[in-house]
């Protein structure tokens, strides 16, 4: 059932309008006596699910008993990201997402139902695993909070991948991220309707158990002054809000191109992006606009690690980004990846297949460590005094030296492609 649905390409959604339209949707359903809500972490700061968690606080207050961050892989959140994210909640409310243990199994993803929907990309079992918070919470609501944005791994973020992948476990996320890889990542970007999300809506369909999920999705794109605009919210506890949801970002967050870009600088925000794990959003989401021979910047001044995650950290550096049919390979042949999917799915992420080249300015890691896991190596100084985020505007700028970029402020919201790329 949608409980509210509101979006537009030019619509400019205020905090008023964004409380607003929670509680219409709140009101239909009515008294609720325990409350668990689960909203992204810090790596979705700029999704306004940090503000919507912040409004169900007060609207429930003492009913919300639970806030369960969806961290998937991802490191838990420092008291202090809490307190930047989701302003006035107390903290005493947050539980942490342990993505390795204390997991409940709602059922398998049939082997044979996922090598149909994928073509014969893989051929293996993928478990439907939640944290054993929302099964054994006794929750009359839980709240799955997010953005619908384009991704990588499943063509369009959140609505059941939210809870599925963000409170899922070690090996229904190692196997769904490779699926998305194996399958082709440039087939799966941007799409609603991808075999990995066909998997969680298997999930979704058979083994949700009466779970009391309801989403609540935002779309948010740039205004012409280039400040955040939330241009949808869509609520609802079925696929209808995410279809809504998905059919306006794709508008909002694509950029399609009418040639492709021989330079592109990109500009990872230090609060949100720590780790290539992350950063590399900034290859993902430009992959298809880059041209053969052209030349990717990525200007990263918080970047300090590769892996959000120490082992997957440890693997990034052992193996590198390299060409798929070698981590293909190298996956076969080694027990390590085998064991960490999600890691081999994103060391394949990470590569421009040799088609374009890549060059890191980080912050916090070193020039060997950098070329060490086959990405090159710059100077951030000297980078971003040449090619200066504050001066840059998203989009084309000629620089005083005649050279024509392609800027990007935060590759999180968007999806930049050329035609002949996207078909």
């Amino acid at each position: 059932m949608l409980y509210y649905s509101k979006g537009s390409v030019n619509e400019n959604l205020s905090k008023e309008d964004l409380k607003k339209g929670l509680y219409e949707a709140l009101d239909k359903l009515g008294g609720k006596k325990k409350v668990l809500a689960i909203p992204p972490d810090i790596t979705r700061l700029h999704s306004y699910a940090g503000k919507l968690t912040e409004m169900t606080w007060e609207y429930y207050k003492d009913n919300l008993t639970d806030i369960l961050p969806a961290l998937g892989t991802h490191v838990p959140m420092t008291e202090k990201e809490i307190g930047i994210m989701y302003g006035s909640v107390p903290k005493g409310l947050f539980r942490v997402h342990e993505w390795r243990t204390g997991l409940e199994t709602l059922g398998i993803v049939p082997a044979d139902y996922v090598k149909e929907i994928s073509n014969g990309s893989v051929d293996y079992p993928i478990p439907i695993q939640v944290d054993k918070l929302l099964v054994e919470g006794n929750f009359d609501l839980i709240l799955s909070i997010g953005q619908v944005v384009p991704h990588e791994v499943i063509g369009m973020a959140n609505h059941n991948k939210n809870i599925f992948i963000g409170t899922g476990g070690k090996e229904g996320i190692n196997k769904s991220h490779f699926l998305g890889a194996a399958y082709g990542m440039e087939k799966i970007m941007g799409r609603a309707d991808t075999p990995v999300k066909r998997v969680l809506n298997y999930g979704s369909d058979h083994f949700q158990k009466g779970l009391p999920i309801v989403y609540v999705l935002t779309v948010v794109g740039k205004d012409e002054n280039n400040n955040l605009a939330v241009r949808g919210l869509f609520i609802g506890d079925d696929i209808e809000c995410f279809n809504l949801a998905a059919e306006l970002s794709l508008k909002v967050n694509f950029v399609m191109l009418e040639k492709p870009l021989k330079k592109v600088i990109v500009y990872l925000d230090p609060s949100e992006f720590k780790t290539t794990w992350l950063g590399n959003k900034s290859v993902y989401r430009t992959r298809m606009a880059i041209d053969d021979g052209g030349e990717l910047i990525v200007i990263a001044p918080g970047l300090k690690e590769f892996g959000e995650d120490k082992g997957i950290d440890k693997l990034i550096r052992k193996y590198g980004y390299v060409n798929t049919p070698k981590i293909l390979q190298l996956t076969k042949d080694n027990e390590d990846l085998q064991n960490s999917l999600s890691a081999a799915a994103h060391l394949i992420h990470g590569s421009s297949e040799g088609r374009f080249s890549i060059t890191y300015c980080p912050g916090n890691i070193t020039k060997e460590e950098m070329e060490g896991v086959n990405f090159k190596w710059a100077d951030i100084k000297k980078m971003t005094e040449k090619y200066n985020p504050e001066k840059l505007i998203d989009g084309v700028n000629i620089m005083p030296d005649g050279e024509e970029i392609f800027y990007i402020s935060n590759p999180a919201l968007g999806l930049w492609a050329y035609k002949e790329r996207f078909n």
